[in-house]
């Protein structure tokens, strides 16, 4: 009897936890209510460079003419909608009121929607680059580097064999990197001239692209889309890459910074050169220049250059990213170029770091350096062509890729959206003020939110950064970088930056096969390894990407 006793009262006494535990959480969020209430009034938000300013004496000033058209009047806020007045004319009496239902509220972020649009605001902190290094930022950095360590050293090959030096140099390496690049001047006004060379490369390419489709000097605008205007960068910038190649000119400097993240990393001759290229080429192309060595190469030393490849991306593509961030903005063509270059430059010994973890060396290594000789062509003519040739293919390519998986998204979206209605979840995703019904979209930045906040990214922009991080994987970089061009005013200027990062890379199930096929070709009879190494490269290819946006966000 007296064990049912205490039975009873330890039943009660957990009763009456839970009932305290849920009177705390109700009352913790009417503080964060009531919280939110008060930090909305006397707050500046800003919009693409507009300004909106609520006052706490229910009065407000606007520069931006897409929301209305007036600059100053007065605000308050009923039933979850901001109402806008403004007076018609100075000396009428007569006002004229604008609503907007207020679909998200927090610290940093206030986005409004109307029957015009939605517009979405962020505080000063967001909308612009911070200045120095942020204390909160770093830490938040410091956990994420943690958490793709951890990651990384439960999916190894080999937990014991671990070369942790190795790790820890190149860490230093890519973070040093990211620091000279983005933060030094001297060195920062350098990668602003590379930008402003790459992107005046990209409008060559528009001169060709007005030359064939365009008439009178000018690009009609039923013509000025993806299919003729970026896709045509990819083209060209293949047939330069190939001249620059037959002179020489690329395979010295992959030399030199082969010779760098080999000295400094101690890993093979084969490792560095092919890591070292893949920041220029593709993932089929880098392993060219190593060609004498493939079929001498150790496990570890294949899925360093496998997961290399997956880390990066070629150089025809970036310049097809750049335009589609850029929307035909100088000023914005120049910041994406700079930073997808800073990527591509970090992702190198990003790279190596998660190879070696998920797959330590135990062999012998050879150290020589050596970069692979052979001509494109007989002439500089023939290697134009030849260029032309590959950047035409990948242009299809691309081109054919996207029209096939953004059909097979419409028509997947089809059938959730379906479900959505059936289950009354679209009503209940509606609500969240992110998306508005449930969607690939939507599944990808729910599931994938706690490993974007993980990451660094601000909780009001986790959904969407763990959207185009689901898009990038699952199907590739061309589906998530246009996406992230459509969604760029709903995110901080920080989780753009990350974003931009976490993009740049072949990372993705489709890059597994044309790995296996590609460098299959060059050693039949590793095929099976190359098979093998598959999804464990997919995996360091994606870590080495996440590494690379964490520490960028870091500095930010």
């Amino acid at each position: 009897m007296s064990l049912l006793r205490n039975y009873e009262m330890r039943l009660k006494n957990e009763i009456y936890k839970i009932i305290l535990n849920i009177l705390f959480c109700v009352s913790f969020s009417g503080f964060v209510v009531a919280a939110q209430q008060n930090y909305f009034h006397d707050e500046e938000y800003f919009r693409s460079g507009k300004k909106l300013t609520l006052h706490k004496t229910g009065t407000f000033e606007n520069t931006d003419s897409e929301l209305i058209s007036s600059k100053a009047g007065s605000w308050h806020i009923s039933n979850d909608t901001l109402y806008l007045s403004t007076k018609v004319d100075v000396q009428s009496s007569e006002s004229l009121e604008n609503k907007f239902l207020i679909t998200y509220h927090s610290k940093n972020k206030l986005t409004l929607t109307s029957e015009y649009g939605r517009f979405s605001y962020h505080d000063y902190q967001s909308a612009f680059k911070q200045p120095g290094f942020p204390f909160a930022s770093i830490l938040r950095g410091i956990l994420g580097m943690f958490f793709l360590f951890g990651v990384a050293y439960l999916l190894s090959r080999n937990r014991k064999g671990i070369n942790w030096s190795l790790v820890i140099k190149g860490s230093i390496l890519q973070l040093l990197l990211a620091i000279f690049i983005l933060k030094v001047p001297f060195v920062s006004g350098v990668f602003d001239w590379l930008a402003k060379a790459f992107t005046k490369v990209i409008d060559f390419s528009h001169d060709g692209a007005i030359f064939l489709f365009g008439s009178a000097g000018a690009m009609p605008p039923m013509l000025e889309n993806f299919a003729f205007w970026i896709l045509p960068t990819v083209v060209f910038v293949s047939a330069l890459s190939s001249l620059l190649y037959y002179f020489g000119i690329l395979q010295f400097v992959v030399k030199k910074m082969a010779w760098v993240m080999r000295r400094f990393l101690g890993i093979s001759g084969s490792e560095s050169v092919a890591a070292a290229a893949n920041v220029f080429v593709g993932q089929t192309e880098a392993p060219l220049l190593v060609k004498p060595y493939l079929d001498r190469m150790t496990s570890s030393e294949m899925l360093c250059l496998m997961v290399g490849g997956m880390a990066t991306i070629a150089g025809g593509v970036l310049g097809a990213v750049v335009g589609i961030l850029g929307q035909g903005d100088p000023v914005m063509e120049l910041f994406y170029a700079k930073h997808l270059l800073t990527a591509s430059i970090m992702s190198a010994p990003a790279a190596i770091v998660f190879a070696k973890i998920l797959f330590p060396e135990s062999e012998k290594i050879n150290s020589d350096l050596d970069v692979s000789k052979d001509k494109i062509g007989v002439n500089a003519l023939e290697a134009i062509t030849s260029g032309t040739t590959d950047g035409l293919k990948l242009a299809v390519n691309v081109g054919a890729m996207l029209l096939v998986f953004t059909s097979l998204i419409a028509l997947l979206n089809y059938f959730v959206f379906k479900i959505g209605d059936w289950t009354s979840l679209n009503t209940l995703i509606e609500s969240g003020g992110i998306y508005d019904r449930l969607s690939f979209e939507s599944i990808s930045g729910y599931f994938l939110s706690p490993l974007a906040w993980i990451l660094g990214v601000e909780w009001q922009d986790a959904m969407y950064f763990g959207q185009l991080l689901g898009e990038k994987t699952i199907i590739n970089e061309f589906i998530a970088y246009p996406h992230l061009g459509d969604i760029q005013d709903e995110l901080s200027n920080k989780t753009i930056i990350m974003a931009t990062y976490v993009l740049c890379g072949f990372a993705n199930i489709v890059s597994i096969g044309i790995q296996v096929g590609g460098i299959g070709i060059l050693i039949p009879n590793k095929k099976s390894m190359l098979a093998r190494l598959g999804w464990l490269a997919l995996a360091g290819g994606t870590l080495a990407c996440m590494s690379t946006s964490v520490l960028a966000g870091m500095l930010y």
